[in-house]
């Protein structure tokens, strides 16, 4: 029998198991999709479509079907901060002498007070409804990204954003024949333009007094042109720039109306191909369809399962490759008159990190590449603001940023960290290991990684023999006040600046650089070690965490660093006396994605029923009924002080990942599966997970018992697994071929493409 029908066979048999097929079986549910009796009457719980560059909202305002449109890279570039005005220096200057006032005023003041930089909302269009009836049904199919809303009067509108092209489409569907006439006309879209023309400042009043109307912008009045079934708009923005609006429509055999939108950013808005059930549909259809195969889980929890599974969703309709990387609301700006929350900016402290957190484990890699791009793509800028500002060479990446990459200024600390870069480059290690991409490794993740550890190098200083910063901070511990800044290392920049040595370390040694890979090491061994006593990890020396507090920043080295291991004793004293820490203080200072971040840290010490409790908390009480992350809790403050409502996207896909730390885990060189699975889940499955190594995994626990672990190897190398179980055997690989390690850890060499089923 030839090798090529052995391994046929062995597919087969795979198959018929269940494990191949399993990612056939458990794609979204139809329970898993957004579904209501009405429309929703605020911006922030519309039904969400988007295609990483183009984005809608549909809702209802004032009795009206609204789709509130949106482009990524709308932006007003305009410079508020002026780095010419102080640097890094000075700053410690301020510091030593307690002047601090310079810092609030050229540091600070230009975020608050000047309505730009800042994303831009670009246009709504509008549909009078009222002849249609009582809403019956609106539902989001997340399979396909199309939003369908049935009337009492058996009208059906229809609406999604193409997944490959600069087009949203729009239907209404069987329209009365006898009415057909003057409902076309009373269908006919109505371009709403936002008020960018004047001085003032008109605030939604939801967003509060310090709210910023988009009037400050003090735009000219775009121009409208209708003609026929042709609706064109161009909204002048600044330094001769504009962006363009075109809505087309017809009305079609079958009593039906049909239409499209684009938009275009310095240039005319492309006229869309009308949709049709076949080429145009069937391809948005199909990009959906390999976005879900690429990975699936079930787990039974409806809560956590339903949020997971929109967060995916999510996910899909908010990157791509070759768009803008996902800002505070990636492409659905704020649709309220005001400029959107935080200036929908570029967050590097947390918010953009965090939203691309879900991509390695969830086998979405492409999706993560719009962050990893768009960083690339601003090395020249950022290696200008780092000699800049800082004063050496070398890069680091401004903490909130420009859709160019220009940093924006606000809370110093944080805004002009000097370990920004370290956080960002966790990306690029992390595509090279999950990827095991050996050209991505030399192109990009070795340079940026080095470029990055050269700088830190550069900024830091030996002092008796370790390694200092200058001044350190922990976002985003006491704010913006002086003593938010640290004489020496915060345990937060401290880990940056360790995983940020030995991923260079590392990288360098990949690519044949023994020497360079010695230097870091080198460096590394310099720095000191973090600070912890009886409370566990301090937020810096002198300083416990004292207060609830919504940024888990003096544990980053537990995670997202994973350069500790709860299967280490020392560490695993330290973690415990840092979780009973936080417990102790609880949870008043928290925000949403302090709940999604937490429930990581609580499965990487293997607490699943409190990892579990924290995704529970976040989907009832810290999301709108679209499942959008609202910051605040929205049950009054059960949970947290905090009970605004602006929208931000990180604490959704930190949701995403925490659910991926209970069943599958990649740390220190070796992979677990269900590390984190509560006793009382019985049955939990997950198909085609990722792992570093480039492991493809999928395993299935039925009846409380771990049935099959089946693991690809894509790019072949060592697997080394920790197993949940003593006696096991082996399809595709003889027992033999593994090597015992401690704690439970076995290894073997796979080679590409090899698969392997490990069971009882």
């Amino acid at each position: 029998m030839t090798k090529r029908i052995c391994s046929i066979l062995f597919l087969l048999l795979l198959s018929g198991s269940g494990y191949l097929s399993l990612a056939v079986q458990a794609q979204p549910a139809p329970e898993h999709n957004l579904q209501f009796s009405f429309l929703a009457q605020k911006w922030d719980e519309a039904m969400p479509l988007g295609n990483g560059m183009l984005g809608a909202l549909v809702w209802q305002k004032q009795g009206r079907l609204r789709l509130s449109l949106d482009r990524a890279d709308l932006w007003d570039e305009r410079k508020a901060l002026d780095l010419s005005k102080f640097n890094f220096a000075d700053v410690q200057r301020w510091v030593q002498t307690k002047k601090y006032d310079s810092a609030h005023r050229l540091g600070d003041a230009p975020y608050n007070q000047s309505p730009y930089p800042t994303k831009l909302p670009a246009a709504a269009t509008e549909f009078d409804i009222d002849a249609l009836g009582k809403v019956v049904s609106n539902v989001l199919d997340i399979r396909t990204a199309l939003n369908t809303v049935t009337f009492s009067s058996g009208v059906i509108f229809k609406c999604y954003i193409h997944a490959t092209k600069n087009a949203g489409y729009f239907s209404f569907e069987n329209l009365p024949a006898k009415k057909i006439e003057s409902l076309s006309r009373q269908l006919t879209p109505q371009l709403v333009v936002h008020n960018y023309a004047n001085g003032n400042n008109i605030v939604d009043k939801d967003r509060g007094p310090d709210a910023q109307g988009l009037q400050k912008l003090g735009y000219k009045k775009g121009t409208v042109t209708r003609t026929g079934t042709l609706i064109s708009y161009r909204q002048p923005t600044y330094g001769g720039h504009y962006y363009d609006v075109r809505i087309q429509w017809n009305v079609l055999p079958g009593n039906k109306i049909a239409g499209s939108w684009a938009i275009g950013n310095d240039q005319p808005a492309p006229q869309a191909a009308q949709p049709d059930n076949t080429g145009t549909w069937a391809a948005h259809v199909n990009w959906w369809k390999q976005f879900w195969a690429k990975s699936s889980i079930r787990i039974p929890d409806a809560l956590i399962e339903k949020q997971y599974y929109l967060e995916m969703y999510k996910l899909g309709a908010a990157s791509r490759p070759d768009a803008p990387a996902i800002t505070l609301q990636a492409v659905w700006t704020a649709d309220n008159g005001s400029l959107p929350p935080w200036k929908g900016d570029f967050h590097n402290d947390l918010n953009t990190q965090l939203s691309y957190w879900p991509v390695y484990t969830g086998n979405h890699l492409a999706e993560g590449e719009s962050f990893i791009n768009w960083l690339w793509n601003q090395r020249s800028r950022n290696k200008t603001y780092t000699k800049q500002y800082f004063g050496v060479e070398g890069l680091n990446t401004p903490g909130v940023a420009t859709i160019k990459g220009d940093p924006m200024g606000g809370w110093i600390q944080y805004s002009l960290s000097p370990t920004v870069v370290a956080w960002c480059a966790q990306h690029f290690y992390w595509h090279w290991k999950y990827s095991m991409d050996e050209q991505f490794l030399k192109a990009k993740a070795y340079t940026y990684i080095t470029e990055g550890a050269t700088y830190l190098q550069n900024i830091t200083r030996l002092v008796n023999g370790v390694r200092m910063l200058p001044l350190s901070s922990s976002p985003e511990y006491n704010d913006n006040r002086i003593d938010a800044w640290f004489t020496s290392w915060s345990n937060f920049d401290l880990a940056l600046a360790k995983f940020l040595f030995t991923a260079a370390s590392e990288v360098a040694a990949a690519v044949g650089k023994g020497t360079e890979a010695s230097h870091w090491r080198q460096l590394l061994n310099q720095l000191p070690g973090y600070e912890v006593n009886e409370t566990g990890f301090t937020v810096a020396p002198g300083q416990n965490l004292n207060s609830s507090h919504r940024h888990m920043s003096p544990y980053m080295a537990v995670y997202p660093l994973g350069l500790l291991d709860y299967n280490n004793p020392a560490d695993q004293v330290n973690i415990k006396n840092s979780l009973q820490r936080i417990e102790k203080i609880g949870t008043r200072g928290w925000c949403g994605y302090s709940f999604s971040w937490m429930a990581s840290l609580y499965a990487r010490a293997y607490e699943a029923d409190k990892a579990v409790q924290q995704l529970q908390i976040f989907a009832s009480n810290f999301c709108s009924p679209n499942s959008f992350h609202l910051n605040g809790d929205q049950k009054g403050g059960q949970y947290s002080g905090f009970t605004y409502r602006p929208f931000t996207l990180e604490g959704n896909f930190a949701f995403a990942q925490g659910v991926h730390e209970l069943l599958l885990q990649s740390r220190n060189g070796y992979i677990e599966v269900f590390p984190a699975v509560p006793a009382s889940w019985k049955n939990v499955a997950f198909s085609n997970l990722r792992t570093e190594g480039a492991f493809i995994v999928s395993a299935k626990k039925e009846a409380g018992s771990l049935s099959a672990i089946t693991i690809r190897a894509e790019k072949g190398g060592v697997l080394n697994i920790r197993l949940p179980f003593e006696n096991w055997r082996c399809k595709g690989i003889s027992r033999q071929a593994f090597t015992a390690k401690p704690n439970g850890v076995f290894s073997a060499t796979l080679k590409k493409g090899q698969v392997i089923v490990i069971n009882q």
